[in-house]
């Protein structure tokens, strides 16, 4: 699980098996890039943390898209565990 950081502030949650290579593909732009990525470069990888099982990380991605962003921004300052 990760959080990218745009131009403008927003932060974009996602899942991987490789957070290095995905956020590659990100800062690409290409055909394998989030749409709502597209274009709000420069990206910044804020923070990630490796999750138990691919349904473990779903849910986990399904909940932080639900937080607010100041409790993201807690995540990311690391004032808060991850726990769903």
């Amino acid at each position: 699980m990760y959080l990218i950081r745009t131009k403008l502030g927003h932060l974009y949650t996602g899942i991987t098996q490789d957070v290095q290579r995905r956020f590659k593909e990100h800062q690409e732009g290409g055909v394998k890039a989030a749409k709502s990525l597209k274009g709000k470069n420069p990206l910044i990888l804020v923070y990630y943390e490796k999750i138990g099982n691919h349904s473990l990380a779903l849910k986990t991605e399904a909940a932080i898209k639900k937080w607010p962003k100041e409790k993201k921004e807690s995540l990311v300052r690391k004032e808060i565990p991850l726990a769903i």
